[in-house]
C-alpha cells in the first residue's frame, strides 16, 4: 500500500516527503502492515496530495498506536508549464488567475472529517507555489480538455498550518458567522463557492462543532455546539 494519492502528482509528493525527512527519520518503512511516508522520532508523517479517502484505514490503523501527522498540500499561487505539440518547441510557461486557500483542505478532509478528532492525528495543511505540468492530448468530444496534467512541481512553501482538532479550522470563520447561519454565510467567510462551503458544513457537523438548528426555504440552517 503507497500513500500517494494520484500517480501524476509524484514530484510533489516525493518533495515534501523530502522536507519532512528529518535527520535520523526513516522514509518508506513499514508500519503495522503499511507503508509510511516518513517516521521520525515515533511520528508518522503522511503526505496526501489528493482526497483522504484512500488513506481512511490505513490511518484507522496507525493511529491506534502512533501519532500521525497528515500533510496535505494547497497551491496559493501555480503556474501552468505546457509542453508544446512540437517536441523542438520549447514550453510555455504562465502564471495561473487562480489562487488556493487553506479552506481547499475541505475538498480533501470531508472524506475523513471525523477522523480529526483523534489524539493522535494533526493536520497540516501546506500553502504552496507549484508547477503543474501539462502535455497536449487529442480532444474527446466538443468540450473535452485538450491537455493533460501530468505532474505537480513543488516551486516554494509558503506557509504551513497545523490543526488538531475541528474546532481549530472552525476558529479560522467562527468570528465572521452570524448566531445561526447557512452554508452561504460560511462561503463568505471563507470567500469559497458554494460547493466547498458545503463540504465545509459538513465536516464541522461530522466534526461535532456545528449542529442543525432548522431550515430557511431550502437551505439548512446551523448553529454552533455549545
Amino acid at each position: 500500500m503507497t500513500s500517494i494519492g494520484e500517480l501524476n502528482e509524484r514530484s510533489l509528493h516525493r518533495a515534501l516527503k523530502e522536507r519532512y525527512a528529518v535527520t535520523g527519520s526513516e522514509t518508506e518503512r513499514v508500519v503495522d502492515g503499511f507503508v509510511t511516508d516518513v517516521v521520525a522520532g515515533g511520528r508518522i508523517v503522511e503526505v496526501q496530495t489528493g482526497s483522504f479517502g484512500p488513506l481512511r484505514n490505513k490511518l484507522l490503523r496507525l493511529l491506534d498506536a502512533h501519532p500521525v501527522t497528515l500533510v496535505h498540500p494547497v497551491a496559493r499561487d501555480r503556474y501552468l508549464v505546457r509542453a508544446a505539440e512540437d517536441p523542438a518547441l520549447p514550453a510555455t510557461r504562465r502564471r495561473s488567475p487562480k489562487h488556493g486557500s487553506v479552506f481547499d483542505v475541505f475538498a480533501a478532509l470531508v472524506s475523513i472529517p471525523s477522523l480529526l478528532a483523534h489524539p493522535n492525528l494533526t493536520l497540516e495543511v501546506v500553502m504552496t507555489v507549484e508547477e503543474e505540468v501539462r502535455t497536449p492530448r487529442e480532444r474527446r468530444g466538443r468540450w473535452g480538455r485538450d491537455w493533460s496534467r501530468v505532474d505537480r512541481r513543488l516551486v516554494d512553501v509558503v506557509e504551513t498550518h497545523t490543526f488538531e482538532s475541528m474546532a481549530d479550522l472552525f476558529a479560522l470563520v467562527d468570528a465572521h458567522l452570524p448566531e445561526t447561519f447557512t452554508t452561504s454565510h460560511i462561503a463568505t467567510a471563507m470567500r469559497s463557492s458554494r460547493d466547498l462551503a458545503q463540504q465545509a458544513a459538513y465536516c464541522f457537523r461530522e466534526g461535532g462543532v456545528i449542529e442543525l438548528s432548522g431550515k430557511s426555504g431550502n437551505a439548512l440552517v446551523y448553529r454552533r455546539v455549545t
